[in-house]
């Protein structure tokens, strides 16, 4: 076990989400026998085969190489994230799919080069907030560069679009940079950014502006924009306190749009019920609360930051697309770590965690 020598508690959280994801995955993967298209028996081998198989392997990976030498070479593999992920919008290269352009078709299945751009994200902000902790009160040498520093990454996104992982970066950006010791005045002034910066993208996205409008009344286009809340609200309400059981959601047939991707947690809460919905709940709470935990006790602020960084994405995705099926949240596409379809999140997520474990190895004696 010296690969996770760091924190074996955390080790024990990620295989206890990632089995029961693969579960609950292939639980919801029945749904799509309804789809004359879908080969369920494909998907499950890509999820389990690709995903997890690549998955450990990275995250063993990324718990070895000395956190020195990831710290060296933060700026460069996050130069080589933007690039990779600028590649979507090369002819041939790119693949566009329900009006977005966010993958790479590899023949065999397709690759979201987002998912690791989220990884350079947060390896290069943590590596320039480090070494510039003191510096920070100083809006030039630290506000307007942090600003530049999320710009990037959000240009690219947007132009696919991909708005709820520029959301999802922009809020872990604001989260390490103030746990890198910024002052509280400069929260202001992001705040008023993100504000007219999502006017702006709300105003200029017809379906942006019909998901807020479906959000706050999504019973005025049941059959329409308002379908697929409708629908997971459904199957969460007709799952109980106890649930269905397992694998006999109805919703996933033919009702729930995406049952093994966006809509997941849906199926889970119909088959799970309230109580487990709750424990699948209190399982990303506890892995997010672990890695922050890691971040509290490592020895240098950039391990501090990696963790905090990467329990916070995985946190705040989680509530992201949870919220979202409770209609507590617009609706974003957002998959949930580890349970929802694509080898692609399961792999960055998987090494993500890697890293973490890589800083509690490195925890103050």
């Amino acid at each position: 076990m010296k690969f996770v020598s760091g924190d074996k508690v955390f080790f024990m959280l990620v295989l206890c989400i990632v089995f029961a994801g693969l579960a609950i995955f292939s639980s919801a993967a029945l749904g799509l026998l309804a789809r004359e298209s879908s080969s369920v028996s494909k998907d499950i081998l890509l999820q389990a085969g690709l995903g997890l198989g690549l998955g450990f392997l990275a995250l063993f990976l990324a718990r070895a190489v000395p956190l020195a030498i990831i710290k060296r070479l933060s700026p460069y593999l996050y130069a080589a994230a933007i690039l990779f992920t600028a590649l979507v919008f090369v002819p041939g290269i790119g693949f566009q799919s329900g009006g977005a352009t966010r993958w790479i078709d590899l023949g065999l299945t397709t690759v979201q080069p987002a998912e690791f751009l989220k990884i350079g994200f947060v390896l290069a902000l943590a590596w320039w907030l480090a070494p510039r902790a003191r510096q920070l009160a100083d809006r030039r040498k630290g506000l307007l560069p942090f600003i530049v520093i999320l710009l990037i990454p959000s240009a690219i996104l947007l132009a696919q679009p991909n708005t709820s992982t520029t959301i999802l970066l922009f809020a872990t950006g604001a989260a390490m940079y103030y746990a890198a010791g910024a002052p509280w005045r400069d929260f202001w002034i992001l705040t008023l950014a993100v504000v007219i910066a999502l006017t702006v993208v709300i105003s200029a996205r017809p379906y942006a502006m019909e998901r807020i409008k479906t959000f706050i009344d999504p019973s005025a286009k049941a059959l329409t924009s308002g379908y697929q809340i409708q629908q997971s609200l459904i199957a969460i309400g007709s799952g109980g306190l106890l649930g269905r059981g397992f694998g006999q959601s109805v919703e996933k047939f033919n009702y729930l749009p995406e049952p093994s991707g966006d809509s997941i947690f849906a199926v889970f809460g119909e088959e799970a019920g309230f109580i487990g919905a709750i424990l699948l709940i209190m399982l990303f709470l506890a892995l997010s609360a672990r890695g922050i935990a890691i971040a509290g006790h490592s020895h240098d602020l950039f391990g501090g930051l990696i963790a905090l960084g990467f329990s916070f994405i995985i946190l705040f995705q989680a509530f992201i697309n949870i919220g979202a099926m409770l209609g507590m949240i617009p609706l974003t596409g957002m998959p949930l770590p580890f349970i929802s379809h694509g080898g692609t999140a399961l792999v960055a997520a998987l090494i993500m965690c890697g890293l973490i474990l890589n800083v509690a190895a490195h925890k103050k004696s």
